[in-house]
C-alpha cells in the first residue's frame, strides 16, 4: 500500500461512501458514544434515516433526550420519514461504574448489536483532570471505558454475528482515534511508571491525548484478534480534522488556526460510515487504521512497534497497556 502523504492527511479527497451508500438498516441496532453532539450526532442522523435503531450514549439523560428531540425536529422539518428508532443510553465514560450500568441497561433492552462506535473522547482537559475513580481523564475516557464497554458487549456482538441473516463482515467495533504521528509521544507510543500505569504527559501540548489515542489503536488490534474468528471486525479510525466540542478547552488563537484546516462534523461522520459500514473494509483490514474521509491507512511505526513484543523486535508497550486496562477494569467485568 502506498503511504498516505501528510498533505492528503490534512486535506483528504472527497468522501466516496456517504449516507446515500447505506442499505436499509431496518432491524439493526447501533451504539454511538458521544452522540449528543458533533460527529456522533451527525452519524446518528444517518443511521436513523436509514431505518436503524440507534442508542445515543451520553453522560446524562438530558443530553441524550435533547439530541433525540433535535433529530426528530430536523426530520420533521425536512418532511422525511424513518422506520428507525432513537434511544437514550446514559453512560458517563469518566466513570467505569456508569459504563457497566449503562451496558447492563442496554442488554436488558436489546437482543443484538451490529456496530459499536466508540466516537466519544476527551482532549486536552485542564491539567490534573481525573475521572470519577481517580484515573487520568484522557486515558480513562479514551482507553479504559472503551476497553470495558467492548468486553461487556462482546457476547452480544458474537451472538449477532452468528445470527442467521446477519450479513458477513457487518458486525464491527470502531475505535475513533486521531492522526497518529510517529515520535509525537516522548519515549515511544506510550510510557509507563514503575507500577505499570501510563505516565501522564504534561510538558508537551496534546502528547497525553495522542498517547491515549495510540492506546485506542491497540484496542482495535486487540479486539480484532479476539473477535475476528467470530466474524467480527475491529478497526481504528482517524475521522479527520473538524470543528467539534473536542476543542472546547483550546485557547482562541488555536481555535482560529484550526478553523483554516477543519471541516464541519458531518465529514467525520462520513469517515465513521466508511469504517463501520463500507464493504471496502474487509477481514483483510481487521485491526487496521482507517482515515478521513473514508480511506484505508497505515499505523504509525511507533504504534506498530509498541504492538509487537520485545522478542519480535518491538517495545512490548501494548502488553503493558493491556495489563493496565485489565487491572483497572477487572472489578467491573
Amino acid at each position: 500500500m502506498a503511504p498516505v502523504s501528510r498533505i492528503s492527511t490534512i486535506f483528504p479527497p472527497a468522501p466516496n461512501f456517504t449516507e446515500t451508500s447505506l442499505p436499509s438498516l431496518a432491524g439493526k441496532v447501533y451504539i454511538v458514544t458521544g452522540a449528543a453532539s458533533g460527529v456522533g450526532y451527525e452519524l446518528t442522523k444517518f443511521l436513523y434515516a436509514a431505518g436503524g435503531t440507534v442508542y445515543i450514549a451520553a453522560r446524562s439523560i438530558a443530553r441524550c433526550d435533547g439530541a433525540i428531540q433535535k433529530i426528530l425536529e430536523e426530520t420533521k422539518t425536512k418532511n422525511t420519514k424513518s422506520s428507525g428508532r432513537l434511544e437514550s443510553l446514559v453512560i458517563d465514560l469518566a466513570d467505569l461504574r456508569s459504563v457497566k450500568a449503562g451496558v447492563e441497561d442496554f442488554l436488558k433492552r436489546e437482543t443484538r448489536l451490529d456496530v459499536l462506535m466508540h466516537n466519544a473522547a476527551v482532549m486536552t482537559p485542564p491539567e490534573g483532570s481525573k475521572d470519577k475513580l481517580g484515573h487520568d481523564l484522557e486515558i480513562s475516557t479514551n482507553c479504559l471505558a472503551p476497553y470495558l464497554m467492548t468486553n461487556l458487549l462482546e457476547p452480544l456482538l458474537i451472538r449477532t454475528a452468528n445470527t442467521p441473516g446477519t450479513p458477513p463482515n457487518s458486525v464491527r467495533v470502531v475505535f475513533v482515534i486521531s492522526m497518529l504521528q510517529n515520535g509525537f509521544v516522548p519515549g515511544g507510543a506510550m510510557s509507563f511508571d514503575a507500577n505499570g500505569t501510563p505516565v501522564i504527559i504534561t510538558d508537551k501540548f496534546m502528547a497525553n491525548y495522542m498517547q491515549s489515542k495510540n492506546g485506542g489503536a491497540w484496542l482495535a488490534l486487540h479486539f480484532a484478534e479476539r473477535l475476528g474468528k467470530h466474524g467480527i471486525m475491529s478497526v481504528s479510525l482517524h475521522p479527520g480534522l473538524m470543528r467539534t466540542e473536542l476543542q472546547r478547552n483550546w485557547n482562541l488563537a488555536l481555535k482560529l488556526i484550526m478553523s483554516l484546516t477543519t471541516k464541519s462534523p458531518v465529514y467525520g461522520a462520513y469517515s465513521e460510515l466508511f469504517a463501520g459500514f463500507s464493504p471496502e473494509v474487509t477481514p483483510e483490514h481487521n485491526g487496521g487504521y482507517m482515515m478521513a474521509w473514508g480511506r484505508i491507512g497505515e499505523l504509525a511505526p511507533d504504534v506498530q512497534d509498541g504492538w509487537k513484543s520485545k522478542g519480535n523486535g518491538g517495545t512490548g508497550a501494548a502488553k503493558k497497556f493491556f495489563e493496565y486496562c485489565e487491572r483497572e477494569t477487572k472489578e467491573f467485568l
